[in-house]
C-alpha cells in the first residue's frame, strides 16, 4: 500500500509539472495540430489523416518529457532578452553559429526553440527517406509541437509569466484559460494554401518576431482590463491537490478575451499553417516518397476525412464534435 500510494504521489507532482510548464495548453497543441492535417495537400493529407488520433493524442508529449528529461524545457522558448539588445534581428539563425557566439550553456539557460525547430525537421525529411510511418508520426508530432511553442509571445520572453510586471499567472491565462473558454467563438478555417518553405529558418525567425511583438499590447490589457477588477474577483482560488492556488478568474478572462480581440484564435490559425507548411516541405524535401503503403486507404477512413473537410470548411468542427481534444 505504501508503494502504491508513493506512485499515485510521484504521478499526481509529474502532473502538477506538466500542466503548469506546459506551451498554448494540451487543447490547443491537440487542436492546431488536427488543423493542419486538414491544410495538407493529398497524398499528405490521406496519410496524416490515417494517422490523425495519435498525432493529436501525442501532441503534448514534448511537455510530458519534461518530467524525465532535464534537457527538454529549454526546447520550447526563447528568453530573448537575455541574448542582448536587438537579438531578435541579429541572433544567427544557425545552430552551430550560435553556438559559437553565445555557447551551448547559454542556449541551454536562455533557450534555443527556434534551432530545435529546425532539429526536429531534419529528423522529420530522414524519416520521410526512410519511409518509416512510425518515426515520421514521431517527428511530425514534435516538430508541431515546438513550431506551436514559438507561435506563443510568452515563450518569447524572460517576463514568460509576467512575473516581472506584478501579472503572474499571465501565461495561463492567454494560452490555456482563454482558449478553452472561447474557442466555440474561434474561426477554426484557415484560407492559407500550404506551400513549400524555401528558407525555414527566415520563417521560423519571423515567426518569433511575430509573436514577440505582440508582448506589449498582451501586458497592456491585463492592466486595463485589472482596471475595472479588484483582487477580489480578478483572481479565484482552486484546490489543486491539495494545494490552493491563485488563478485568473473567468470573469476577468472574458474580458481580457475581449479586449485583444482575435490575437489568440489569429495565432493559432498561423501556427497551424505553419506546421503543414513545414510537414509538407519535409515531405518534398525528402523526395517526395510514396506513402500509400503505409497506410490502408478504407472506405471508412476516406468517408470520414471526407466528412471532417466538410466540417472544417464550414467551420463547424465544434458544432458537430470534431475537436478531438474535447472527447481526449
Amino acid at each position: 500500500m505504501k508503494n502504491f500510494l508513493s506512485r499515485i504521489l510521484i504521478f499526481i507532482s509529474c502532473f502538477i509539472i506538466v500542466v503548469s510548464l506546459s506551451s498554448w495548453g494540451f487543447y490547443v497543441h491537440e487542436t492546431a495540430t488536427q488543423l493542419a492535417v486538414y491544410n495538407l495537400p493529398n497524398p499528405l493529407r490521406k496519410f496524416f489523416f490515417a494517422n490523425i488520433d495519435s498525432l493529436t493524442s501525442n501532441a503534448i508529449r514534448p511537455d510530458k518529457r519534461r518530467n524525465t528529461d532535464k534537457t527538454e524545457a529549454a526546447k520550447h522558448f526563447i528568453d530573448i532578452e537575455n541574448y542582448g539588445n536587438g537579438a531578435m534581428l541579429t541572433m544567427p539563425h544557425n545552430l552551430q553559429t550560435a553556438v559559437l557566439k553565445y555557447s551551448l550553456d547559454t542556449l541551454k539557460k536562455y533557450g534555443y526553440v527556434p534551432y530545435q525547430i529546425l532539429i526536429e525537421y531534419d529528423s522529420l525529411v530522414n524519416a520521410f527517406k526512410h519511409t518509416n510511418s512510425d518515426s515520421i508520426i514521431f517527428y511530425a508530432d514534435d516538430l508541431a509541437h515546438y513550431i506551436e511553442d514559438a507561435n506563443v509571445p510568452l515563450h518569447t520572453t524572460n517576463n514568460y509569466d509576467g512575473q516581472l510586471t506584478d501579472q503572474k499567472g499571465l501565461h495561463a491565462l492567454w494560452e490555456s484559460t482563454i482558449p478553452e473558454l472561447e474557442l466555440s467563438n474561434y474561426n477554426l478555417l484557415s484560407k492559407h494554401k500550404t506551400t513549400y518553405v524555401k528558407n525555414k529558418e527566415e520563417v521560423v525567425w519571423t515567426a518569433l518576431r511575430r509573436a514577440h511583438a505582440l508582448l506589449p499590447e498582451m501586458f497592456m490589457k491585463e492592466q486595463e482590463v485589472a482596471e475595472n477588477f479588484p483582487d477580489s474577483s480578478k483572481y479565484i482560488s482552486k484546490m489543486y491537490y491539495g494545494k490552493m492556488t491563485k488563478v485568473y478568474s473567468n470573469e476577468f478572462a472574458k474580458q481580457y478575451a475581449t479586449a485583444l480581440s482575435s490575437t489568440i484564435n489569429d495565432q493559432l490559425n498561423y501556427c497551424s499553417d505553419m506546421v503543414a507548411d513545414f510537414w509538407y516541405s519535409a515531405w518534398v524535401d525528402a523526395g517526395k516518397p510514396k506513402l500509400t503503403q503505409l497506410y490502408k486507404c478504407t472506405n471508412k477512413n476516406s468517408k470520414e476525412l471526407r466528412k471532417e473537410l466538410r466540417s472544417y470548411k464550414k467551420n463547424n468542427l465544434l458544432e458537430d464534435s470534431l475537436i478531438r481534444a474535447n472527447k481526449d
